[in-house]
C-alpha cells in the first residue's frame, strides 16, 4: 500500500487528495476548487494504486480533469443528485441531465441556452412519459436545475447572459455557455454499454461474478477474500455507520479484522471509532460527507433534539418497555423493479444484452431486534420541542410543523441513527451518542430588533468530541 510509504511531512497532502476524490469522483479545473486538480495529479500515481488496490476503484487524471470510477454494490435511494439550491433532483431533471450531455456531447465549442433547450425538446419527444415544452414554467426550472449541475461541475462556463432571465422568460432572456468536452466525456462514463442492459443490476458489482458462476466459473479463496474485503472497505465511506449485523458471515469477519478500517485510516486520514455494534470513520475536517451532523438550520437543530429524545427513552428504566423489531429489508427488489420499468424498450439491443435481469440481488439478513419508537410519540415529542424553541426556528417551519418532523427523521434515517419502519421508526444504536443534548439560549445582542420581545437564537450542542464528524460515530457498548 503506497500509503505507508509517503513521507510524515507530506501524509497531510496525500490524503487530503484521497479525501477529495473520495468525496466528490469528478475534480475538474474549477470543481470543487482551483486547487483540488493540481493536488490530485501530484499524486495521481500513488491514488491510482490505492483506490485499486483497497477499492477496487478505478482513477483517471488528465490535464484538466480527473475521474473516480466507483464501484456499485447497492442501490442507494438517498444519494440523489441535488441543486445549487439543495433541491433534490427528480426524474425529469435526471432525464435533462441526460440529454443535456448528449446534446453536448454533439456541439460545438459554444452553445445558447434556448439551443441546447430545442435539442434537448427533440430528443426527449423520442422518450415515453419525457417531454420539455418551454411555455411551462416548471420544465424550464427543472431544464435549468439540470444545466446548473453541469455548470457547477465545469461541464459548461457562462460565458454571456442570465439563465435565470431566460427561465422566467425564453423570449426575453438568453445565456452563452463555453463547452469543455473533457469534463462532459468525463462525466458520463458507464461502465457497460446501457443499449446492452435489461435491468440495473447490470450495473451492481455483484452481477459479473454471479454471471460467471452460472458459466461454471468459481474464483479461488483469496480472490474472494479479496473482493469482500474491498466491499467492506467500501461501505466504510460510502456509509455513515457500518453495523455489523447488517453484513453477511464473510463480511462480518473482513469488518472485525483490525487491517481492513487500518488501510482505510492510512489513505484518508480519518479515525476509526470501532464499537461492538460497528464502526464509523471520523472525519474531523468535516468535508468527506454530503450531509454533515449536528449541523446549523432549524431542521438539523430539530433533528439533534429529537435524538436525544429518542436516546433518553431509550434509556430510560422507569419507562414502558419498548417493542423491538428487527431492521426492515431494503426492498432492493421493488426499487429495481421501478427503475427496470423506466427503460425505454426501443433503445435495448436485444442481441447484444447482458444476462442480469434474473440475477437476485441480496436484500440483507439481519437479526437484531432494535426498540420501536411508535409515530404518535415522535408527533408528540416535535411538537413539544416547537412550544419550547419553536419561536427560534425558520418561519417556514413555524408554519409546517409536519414537514418539520418530516424532515427531521430523514436526516436521523440517512445518517443511520433510526430506521423507518411500519408505524415509526428504529432507534439504531449510533443514537446513543446524541443523548444528553445540551440547548443554550443565546440573546441576539447587537441586532437591530423591531420588536422589544425579539426572540433569541437557539444553539444545540451534544454532548460529543468537536468538530462533529459527517460520518457519524458509533456509541459505546451500552
Amino acid at each position: 500500500m503506497r500509503a505507508r510509504e509517503i513521507p510524515p511531512l507530506a501524509l497531510d497532502s496525500y490524503q487530503r487528495a484521497a479525501r477529495i476524490i473520495l468525496s466528490n469522483h469528478l475534480v475538474t479545473q474549477s470543481y470543487p476548487d482551483r486547487i483540488a486538480l493540481p493536488l490530485l495529479r501530484r499524486w495521481a500515481t500513488e491514488l491510482r494504486e490505492d483506490l485499486l488496490e483497497l477499492f477496487g476503484y478505478r482513477l483517471e487524471v488528465t490535464e484538466t480533469t480527473a475521474r473516480l470510477f466507483t464501484v456499485a454494490d447497492r442501490l442507494d435511494p438517498t444519494a440523489a443528485a441535488r441543486t445549487t439550491n439543495d433541491r433534490t433532483f427528480d426524474r425529469h431533471r435526471y432525464a435533462y441531465l441526460a440529454l443535456c450531455l448528449a446534446a453536448l456531447g454533439r456541439a460545438g465549442n459554444q452553445i445558447t441556452l434556448s439551443e441546447l433547450a430545442d435539442h434537448v425538446a427533440a430528443d426527449a419527444a423520442q422518450v415515453d412519459g419525457v417531454d420539455l415544452s418551454t411555455e411551462r414554467s416548471a420544465d424550464r426550472d427543472a431544464f435549468v436545475d439540470a444545466v446548473g449541475w453541469l455548470a457547477a461541475r465545469g461541464a459548461i462556463t457562462l460565458a454571456d447572459g442570465d439563465a435565470g432571465g431566460w427561465a422566467a422568460n425564453p423570449s426575453a432572456g438568453e445565456a452563452l455557455y463555453d463547452i469543455d468536452r473533457s469534463v462532459v466525456v468525463a462525466l458520463f462514463r458507464p461502465p457497460r454499454a446501457l443499449q446492452h442492459l435489461t435491468s440495473i443490476r447490470g450495473l451492481l458489482s455483484g452481477s459479473e461474478a454471479q454471471a460467471a458462476d452460472e458459466d461454471g466459473y468459481s474464483p479461488d479463496r483469496s480472490t474472494d477474500l479479496r473482493e469482500t474485503a474491498r466491499r467492506v472497505r467500501r461501505s466504510l465511506v460510502e456509509r455513515p455507520v457500518v453495523y455489523a449485523d447488517q453484513l453477511d458471515d464473510d463480511e462480518r469477519l473482513q469488518l472485525a479484522l483490525p487491517r481492513t478500517a487500518a488501510d482505510v485510516e492510512a489513505l484518508t486520514g480519518l479515525v476509526a471509532e470501532r464499537r461492538a455494534e460497528g464502526i464509523a470513520l471520523i472525519d474531523t475536517s468535516g468535508r468527506m460527507s454530503d450531509l454533515r451532523f449536528p449541523s446549523t438550520g432549524t431542521v438539523a437543530q430539530v433533528a439533534l433534539l429529537l435524538a436525544g429524545e429518542i436516546a433518553d427513552r431509550v434509556l430510560d428504566p422507569d419507562a414502558v418497555q419498548l417493542v423491538r423489531m428487527p431492521v426492515p429489508q431494503a426492498r432492493t427488489s421493488d426499487l429495481i423493479a421501478q427503475l427496470d420499468s423506466a427503460i425505454p424498450a426501443g433503445g435495448i439491443f436485444h442481441g447484444l444484452a447482458e444476462r442480469t435481469a434474473e440475477i437476485p440481488v441480496a436484500e440483507g439478513g439481519a437479526t437484531e431486534l432494535f426498540p420501536l419508537i411508535e409515530d404518535s410519540w415522535i408527533r408528540h415529542t416535535v411538537e413539544d420541542l416547537i412550544r419550547r424553541y419553536g419561536r427560534t426556528f425558520a418561519a417556514q417551519w413555524q408554519a409546517d410543523h409536519d414537514g418539520l418532523r418530516h424532515e427531521a427523521v430523514a436526516v436521523l434515517d440517512k445518517q443511520r441513527l433510526v430506521r423507518r419502519t411500519s408505524g415509526g421508526v428504529l432507534a439504531l444504536p449510533a443514537l446513543a451518542r446524541y443523548r444528553g443534548v445540551v440547548v443554550n439560549i443565546r440573546d441576539r445582542a447587537g441586532q437591530p430588533q423591531l420588536f422589544a420581545d425579539d426572540p433569541e437564537s437557539v444553539a444545540v450542542q451534544a454532548p460529543v468530541l468537536a468538530p462533529q464528524p459527517p460520518s457519524e460515530p458509533v456509541p459505546s457498548d451500552q
